[in-house]
C-alpha cells in the first residue's frame, strides 16, 4: 500500500502550490443531515479526480488508497455543479497574465475529434473513423497557445461551424481591439469560408487563413516554415497527455468539459511557472 501511495504521490498528485490556488475556490461543504463517517478531504479527493484525469482509469478503476470511487465521483459532481474546474482555469489566465502576459494580438483556434464509445449529449458519427461515435472539442488559444476556450461538439460538425460558439467560451473577459493592439486569427484551410471571416470581423479580428494549397507551397520555399496556428494543435497534444480526454467516456457532456476546463487549469498554471 505505502508503494502505491508513493506512485500516486510522486506522478499523480496536484502540487502544493496548484492547491493553495484551489482552494479558495471551493464551495464551503453543505451540513450533514445525520451523523456518520466524516466528509472526504477536500485535497485527498481532488487528488482523486486528477488522478482520473492524468490516468484516464474508470471512476470505479480509483485505487482505494485515494478514496473510495462512488465519494470521488459524487465530489466531482458537487463541485463540477459549482463550477469549480472553470473557475480554477480562469484563476490560472489571470495569474498566467500577472506573470508573463497574456498575448490577445495572435490567436488560434482549431479542432480535434477523440473516440466517444458510450455516445451521449454532443458526440456524433465521426467521419475519420468509419462513422463510429465521437466528439470534437474545438479550442481556441492565445498567442503562446494557452488555453483561451473551448466548445465540445459531436465529432460530425464541421470546425467552421465550431467558430462562434467557440468565442463565445471564452472564459475570462477578452480585450476590445485597438488600432495599437489589434486582434489577428490564425486558422487552417478548413475554415476558409466567407461565413468564418465574417463572423471574425463581427467579433473584431483579422482572419488568417491559408487557402488550399498556400501552405504546401510556402514549407517548399522556406526553410524550416511554421505557421503561427501551430500553437493551437500543439495546445491539442498537451490535452491529449491527460488520457481522460483522449477517449471521452463521459455520456453527459457537462462532465466531459469539467474534464477539460481542470486539464486547461492545470496547463495555464504549468505555463506559469507555478510548478515544475
Amino acid at each position: 500500500m505505502r508503494q502505491i501511495q508513493n506512485a500516486i504521490d510522486s506522478n499523480y498528485r496536484i502540487s502544493d502550490e496548484l492547491w493553495e490556488r484551489i482552494k479558495p475556490l471551493l464551495p464551503p461543504p453543505k451540513p450533514k443531515k445525520k451523523p456518520g463517517r466524516p466528509r472526504m478531504d477536500d485535497r485527498q479527493a481532488m487528488d482523486a479526480i486528477f488522478y482520473v484525469l492524468r490516468t484516464g482509469c474508470q471512476w470505479k478503476a480509483l485505487p482505494r488508497v485515494l478514496g473510495a470511487p462512488s465519494t470521488v465521483h459524487d465530489r466531482f459532481q458537487e463541485w463540477r455543479r459549482a463550477g469549480v474546474f472553470e473557475k480554477m482555469w480562469q484563476a490560472g489566465l489571470v495569474e498566467y497574465d500577472a506573470r508573463k502576459g497574456l498575448d490577445w494580438e495572435w490567436q488560434a483556434m482549431d479542432g480535434a475529434m477523440t473516440k466517444a464509445p458510450l455516445g451521449g449529449e454532443a458526440t456524433g458519427r465521426n467521419p475519420t473513423d468509419r462513422g463510429k461515435r465521437g466528439t470534437k472539442r474545438s479550442l481556441l488559444t492565445e498567442g503562446h497557445g494557452i488555453p483561451l476556450a473551448v466548445f465540445v461538439s459531436g465529432a460530425n460538425r464541421h470546425d467552421m461551424k465550431l467558430t462562434e460558439p467557440t468565442l463565445e467560451a471564452i472564459v475570462i473577459d477578452r480585450p476590445q481591439p485597438t488600432a495599437e493592439q489589434p486582434r489577428n486569427m490564425s486558422l487552417d484551410k478548413g475554415y476558409d469560408y466567407d461565413e468564418v471571416r465574417d463572423i471574425l470581423d463581427r467579433w473584431g479580428y483579422t482572419a488568417h487563413i491559408r487557402i488550399r494549397g498556400e501552405e504546401t507551397a510556402l514549407k517548399e520555399k522556406i526553410p524550416n516554415y511554421r505557421a503561427r496556428r501551430r500553437v493551437v494543435e500543439r495546445t491539442h497534444s498537451w490535452l491529449n497527455r491527460f488520457r481522460r480526454l483522449l477517449i471521452r467516456w463521459e455520456k453527459k457532456v457537462k462532465n466531459y468539459l469539467a474534464m477539460l476546463h481542470f486539464a486547461c487549469a492545470w496547463i495555464t498554471f504549468h505555463a506559469a511557472g507555478l510548478f515544475g
